[in-house]
């Protein structure tokens, strides 16, 4: 049995401390897409709209599989001294950035085409 100064992780609020930043970067991740689908709306329409939804639901799926794997690396933290996760989540929010980066995109075209 280890005792607690051999431990390689927070027994407090490390864990949830992760979980918290996961909640901000996506809850901004998603208000980044929804704000540039606002601004490419007029010009490009439709596909404003859909690439505003997907970077958006992209970024809620990545808070969702984040907190799933806060729960299930807790709890082998807690069980086994083992952290057990994914990159899943982050590869997530990397295709929402990119999304974010689409949208910009097209509104500076926008803006260039006026």
């Amino acid at each position: 049995m280890s005792t607690p100064s051999d431990r390689i992780y927070d027994v407090g609020l490390q864990p949830e401390r992760t979980l918290l930043a996961w909640r901000r970067t996506c809850l901004a991740f998603g208000v980044a897409s929804l704000v540039g689908m606002r601004f490419t709306l007029e010009p490009f329409g439709m596909l404003a709209v859909m690439g505003g939804i997907v970077g958006a639901g992209l970024a809620v799926l990545a808070y969702v599989l984040a907190a799933t794997g806060y729960r299930r690396s807790h709890q082998a933290l807690r069980s086994r001294d083992l952290l057990d996760r994914d990159g899943l989540p982050m590869l997530l929010a990397t295709c929402a950035v990119l999304a974010i980066g689409v949208l910009s995109g097209f509104a500076v075209l926008a803006d260039v085409y006026r």
